[in-house]
């Protein structure tokens, strides 16, 4: 055997050679998308973690809400029927105080009317 490397194992030692490059940067590639891999992991496995109690806190809150709504509604349910019974006894008191202040005013009218009827015309002063 000479010393002397021919075309064909010239080309074959090339490719062998770009075999390895590419098998070492395939590797590189893999090796760092495990690290992404695990690191995503990591960071979802914490956001799990830190939804969880925020999630319950959200439910607590909105049933906090709810029960205040339900409190609320029962406050105007009870204001609603306070102003109704509060119309009710404004118009009873008008009722009971109108009617009788209309026919005093009218009989004192009327009996006014009559008294200056029977009185007997005064002659007007005239100042000058």
């Amino acid at each position: 055997m000479s010393g002397v490397l021919t075309a064909g194992e010239v080309a074959g030692l090339i490719a062998a050679t770009g075999w390895i490059v590419l098998v070492c940067v395939l590797a590189m590639v893999l090796v760092k998308l495990a690290r992404l891999l695990t690191e995503t992991t990591k960071m979802v496995s914490d956001l799990s973690e830190r939804v969880v109690p925020l999630l319950e806190d959200v439910t607590v809150t909105v049933n906090e809400a709810n029960r205040q709504l339900v409190a609320v509604e029962a406050i105007t349910q009870d204001v609603k029927q306070v102003s109704s019974h509060a119309a009710k006894l404004s118009g009873v008191t008008q009722t009971i105080f109108t009617g009788p202040l209309i026919k005093v005013s009218a009989l004192s009218y009327g009996v006014r009317r009559a008294i200056q009827a029977r009185r007997p015309r005064r002659a007007v002063r005239r100042h000058r």
